[in-house]
Parts: C-alpha cells; sequence; structure tokens
C-alpha cells in the first residue's frame, strides 16, 4: 500500500476508537476464527501470551483462543446456525457462536485492551452485548441505539479495556427474543491483574450458563414464542446425564460461576457441603457481606459465583431446586392419575393403542427405568442411572465428585464413589416400630362449620 493509498485509508475511520480499531486490524488480518463441535468440557486454555492467570473449566464448553496484536488482546467470534447435541441422540438446531451454543468462554485479564471481532454467518442482523462490563456507549452492543446492527455477511469489530475483574456473559441485543431463544450467549470471565482482597486464589474454577429451550418431542428447532412452558431446561445447553461431572480433589478450594439467561429464577442447590456467595454481577463481594449457604438463587440475567472448599468426599448432587426443572421433554397438560384405578382399562385401550402404557398410578417413579417408546430426537423425561439405579433426573443435574486420590488439574471423571463400609443407609430387617399418635387424637369430634352464602335478597344466609 502506497503513502496515498494509506492516508486514504485511515480518513474514513478517524472519526471514532473503533474505526481506528479496524483500520489497524485490517492492516494486521483478521485473527483466524477457531471451531469447535465437541460437546465435552475442554481442559482449562492455560496462556501461552499476554498476563498469566489461573483459567477457568467450562462445563461442557471451552475457551476461546486469542492472539496478541501490538499488545492487544484479540478474539474472532463467528455468529452463525449451529446444531447442539443436547443429550444423546437429542439434536438441536440451535444459533451460537464457533460452533457452539453457547458460544466459547473469553478470558481476560483486568486491564487488556481487547479486541473482539464478530462475523456475522446467521440469515439475519446481529449485535453482541456485552453484559456486565464497564465500557465506552459505543461498544455496549444495543443495536439502533449505541451501534447498527451488524449485517448479514459482514464483520464489527469491538474494542474496550476490560476495567474490572468479575464473571460476565455476552449475548445479542438484535431481535433479542428470537437470537437469545436459539441458543445466541456465551461467558465472559476477567481475572485480576494483581492480589485483590475481595478475590481468593482456587485450586478449580468452573464456570457455565443457565439456559432453556421449548422443543416440541421429535422436532428440532426451538419454539422461539414460548414464554413460560419450556420442556428443556439446560446447563450450557445440556440436560442430565449429558452434564458432564464437577471433578475435585479432596480439599480443594473451589469456585463456581453461574450465569442465568433463562426467563426465569433459578436456586442451584449442592449437597453435603456449604458455600460463600463471593461474586454477583457487580464484582467480587466484600467479605464482610457473605454468608453460608447451600442454595443461591441465580435470578434472569444475573451471575452468581460461589466459593467452597471441597471437604466431604463422595458423589454430591448439584442442581436447580425446581422440581420441574430438573426433568427432561414434559407435557403441561398432563392430568393426574395418582389413585386413580386402572384395573381393566390397560387392555382396552392396548387394543386400539398397542403402545399405551398406564403412567402415574403410583406417582412417576417408573418412568425412571422404564423402556418406555419416545418420538425421535427427544430426551426421556427422567433418565440417567448411578451404582443403586435409576436416577430419576434430567436437565438441570448433575454431580460434584470429591476424591482424595484426584490428581491436582486432572478433571476427568473418576467413576462411582466407593462407599466406605456402614455409610450407606439399609432396609430395617426387624420389625417397624410401632406408630404412635397424639393423645386423644382419634376421639376429637370434628369442627363444626357452616358457610355463608348470599341470599336473593342481597343479604347473607346460613
Amino acid at each position: 500500500m502506497n503513502r496515498n493509498s494509506r492516508r486514504q485509508f485511515f480518513a474514513g475511520a478517524a472519526a471514532s476508537v473503533a474505526g481506528l480499531a479496524v483500520a489497524r486490524s485490517a492492516l494486521a488480518g483478521l485473527p483466524e476464527p477457531v471451531i469447535q463441535t465437541s460437546v465435552t468440557t475442554a481442559p482449562p486454555l492455560v496462556p501461552n501470551s499476554g498476563r498469566p492467570y489461573n483459567p477457568v473449566v467450562t462445563l461442557n464448553g471451552w475457551t476461546l483462543p486469542w492472539r496478541m496484536n501490538n499488545g492487544v488482546k484479540e478474539f474472532h467470534l463467528v455468529a452463525e446456525p449451529v446444531v447442539r447435541e443436547v443429550s444423546l441422540g437429542f439434536k438441536v438446531n440451535m444459533w451460537g457462536y464457533n460452533g457452539q451454543s453457547p458460544g466459547p468462554t473469553i478470558e481476560v485479564v483486568e486491564g487488556d485492551r481487547v479486541r473482539i471481532f464478530v462475523t456475522n454467518k446467521l440469515p439475519e442482523h446481529t449485535t453482541i452485548h456485552w453484559h456486565g462490563q464497564r465500557l465506552p456507549s459505543g461498544m455496549d452492543g444495543v443495536g439502533g441505539l449505541t451501534q447498527p446492527a451488524i449485517p448479514v455477511g459482514k464483520t464489527f469489530v469491538y474494542e474496550f479495556e476490560a476495567r474490572r475483574p468479575g464473571t460476565f456473559m455476552y449475548h445479542p441485543h438484535a431481535d433479542e427474543m428470537v437470537q437469545m431463544a436459539m441458543g445466541m450467549m456465551g461467558m465472559w470471565v476477567t481475572h485480576p491483574k494483581a492480589s485483590h482482597p475481595h478475590i481468593s486464589d482456587v485450586d478449580r474454577d468452573f464456570c457455565f450458563l443457565l439456559n432453556a429451550f421449548d422443543v416440541e418431542p421429535g422436532s428440532k428447532t426451538p419454539r422461539i414464542n414460548t414464554m413460560t412452558d419450556f420442556n428443556i431446561w439446560c446447563w450450557n445447553s445440556r440436560v442430565f446425564p449429558a452434564i458432564d461431572t464437577l471433578n475435585v480433589r479432596l480439599n480443594d478450594r473451589v469456585r463456581i460461576r453461574v450465569g442465568n439467561l433463562t426467563m426465569t429464577n433459578h436456586p442451584i442447590h449442592l449437597h453435603g457441603h456449604e458455600f460463600l456467595v463471593t461474586g454477583t454481577d457487580g464484582g467480587p463481594t466484600p467479605p464482610s457481606t457473605r454468608w453460608y449457604e447451600v442454595t443461591t438463587d441465580v435470578a434472569v440475567g444475573q451471575m452468581r459465583q460461589i466459593e467452597l472448599l471441597a471437604d466431604e468426599e463422595g458423589d454430591w448432587a448439584m442442581h436447580c431446586h425446581k422440581s420441574h426443572h430438573t426433568m427432561n421433554a414434559m407435557g403441561h397438560d398432563v392430568p393426574t392419575m395418582i389413585g386413580v384405578d386402572h384395573r381393566g382399562l390397560v387392555g382396552k385401550i392396548q387394543k386400539v393403542a398397542p403402545d399405551y402404557m398406564l403412567m402415574g398410578e403410583r406417582g412417576m417413579a417408573d418412568m425412571g427405568d422404564m423402556q418406555m417408546p419416545i418420538p425421535d430426537n427427544t430426551a426421556p423425561m427422567m433418565t440417567g442411572t448411578g451404582q443403586f439405579g435409576p436416577l430419576e433426573m434430567g436437565g438441570m443435574f448433575t454431580v460434584f465428585k470429591v476424591r482424595k486420590d484426584q490428581k491436582p488439574g486432572d478433571y476427568s471423571d473418576p467413576g462411582p464413589y466407593q462407599f466406605p463400609a456402614g455409610t450407606v443407609a439399609y432396609e430395617w430387617p426387624g420389625a417397624p416400630p410401632q406408630t404412635t399418635r397424639p393423645t386423644g387424637s382419634a376421639e376429637a369430634a370434628p369442627a363444626a362449620a357452616s358457610a355463608i352464602k348470599p341470599s336473593s335478597q342481597g343479604g347473607l344466609s346460613h
């Protein structure tokens, strides 16, 4: 490029920082986009350039590599249609980034200058909002308000300084109802640049997003107009038993970062341990504001960062405590059949519907091990098996595995816990104890009651 051409090249971009970023990067060429389609949890990406930090592990996800360009950390996100395997054999048409939904986690260090190239391969325009970040207004990613939308086939550049440490998210702010309902989201972690009074060193640092879809049994594309009746509740677009386990070493200090981009809140509950909420949307919480919990509610659009000492060995459930959120592919119009006598009815129904199976007469636990035919491309409602039988779970559920022989830095699944003798609940071999009731409860007379109803004259009558 000669001197006049170079001068003309820069003249049109001199009006804004964003334009200068485009010009500088155009000279260097875009960083090659990294595409990932594996649904397994990737090992932590140890930084090989830029300032050092202790990396996170994204549950059933990965961290986006970058390149350094004159001291700027450059990333390339590609917004595109993807196919996500939500569980074994159950694949959903989604929109995401770099081959996945959610997109890859972005990790930077406080004070980093960050430049993100965003290429739009969707069938409509898009933007990216950097949820929770302090940045120039023109980089905030709200289409029509702070920037023009990114047209189909075009690449825009976002450039800003990562000003504060914490856990953040990214998602579109263009046709948001459609694009987020189709799975467009990702996590962002900014590590502290130095020792921070409110941020502890940990041995393992996990992160994942809460997301939800309405996918009709047998179909592959989410129903984007759904407001409340979701039937697929996910962590990082996976449902149990396809959500990987969180595997740690006994006495590890563990941090878990959770972001919620569903349309309802989720009380996240961990068995066997108590934890502290050490960070929120606003950054790390001062130690004086913390107290121990076993459940923390993550509301819509919020992030929560919890920390604990993994000092109890075993297999510990971790899940959303809304009971419907630990199920898959539920129907919303299924009648309750508990206590209904079906004797003589099933055979008659099977004469016209041979595949008919009785459900719900004694509760739904039979669904956990029932090999009931289901539509193609659908996850069973209750599934997963442990060493003692069916788990009868789905959706937002996984296992926190603590082992004394798990090596530092080893994130592989150690398998089922080997319970020490005498530490598993067991059946009592003798006669059951006699049931006692409060004295006089059987003889108590029923309470007298009468109804007061409106009379035809407008008054009240008994």
